[in-house]
């Protein structure tokens, strides 16, 4: 399979201390360093898995993939375009029409408007937002914020999908919808990055996992190796 994103070396800290001004790109002494030291790689039409307790670093690191945060050291390669990270409406312009802020994600994730206006009715439709989609983006509740972010990453293709498991989604039925469209995209040979707490989803759909440990790469590889470990651990705490 061909390596569609390439992670080498990458980390990302805060400074512990507001009193004093840093460059994210010179070195720093007092800070806190939410991830460092992470290499893996992602295949076309792979399902990945990212495991990890609580504030390992995990939302961050598809943020970073998502270029939404910038790595302080290190790179990512891209190899089919940026990824589309599902979140609660990064990159909305608070001030634009949920109409506007279709246009404006689909561009910053590299679509042309022609492709855009092809799927805008389809957008729309998912999302359940109905004559919504004219107001402000700053009207809207963080859950109807989460249905458009997530109505326009799986109606615009997409090479690569980002999904952070804390995603959401809207009532029941519209998880039972957005579960099942995901599904189909995993099934369409479509790659995805997936956040998640349950053991039994990475199992069931990964074909690899990445697990960090507060903040550092603690294993990288198949899920029939990592998921016994990773289970041992957490009986561990």
């Amino acid at each position: 399979m061909d390596t569609v994103i390439e992670v080498k070396d990458i980390g990302i800290s805060y400074p512990l201390s507001k009193k004093r001004k840093y460059s994210f790109r010179r070195k720093r002494d007092n800070v806190y360093w939410a991830l460092k030291e992470i290499n893996f790689t992602v295949k076309k039409g792979e399902v990945l898995g990212v495991l990890g307790r609580n504030g390992s670093g995990k939302s961050t690191l598809l943020k970073m993939l998502g270029g939404v945060l910038e790595p302080d050291i290190g790179e990512i390669e891209y190899h089919s375009g940026l990824p589309t990270l599902l979140s609660l409406g990064t990159g909305f312009n608070p001030e634009l029409s949920g109409k506007e802020n279709i246009y404006l994600n689909g561009l910053m994730l590299g679509h042309k408007k022609v492709e855009v206006d092809r799927n805008y009715e389809d957008i729309v439709e998912f999302s359940e937002l109905g004559d919504f989609i004219n107001e402000p983006i700053r009207t809207y509740s963080s859950g109807m914020k989460s249905r458009l972010a997530f109505s326009i990453a799986v109606t615009l293709n997409s090479d690569v999908i980002l999904i952070d498991e804390v995603l959401g989604v809207g009532d029941q039925n519209f998880k039972e919808k957005s579960k099942k469209v995901i599904l189909e995209k995993i099934e369409g040979n479509s790659t995805v990055i997936i956040v998640s707490h349950s053991a039994s989803l990475i199992k069931s759909i990964c074909d690899r996992v990445l697990w960090i440990n507060n903040g550092k790469q603690e294993a990288f590889g198949k899920v029939s190796e990592i998921m016994p470990r990773y289970a041992e651990y957490m009986r561990s705490k």
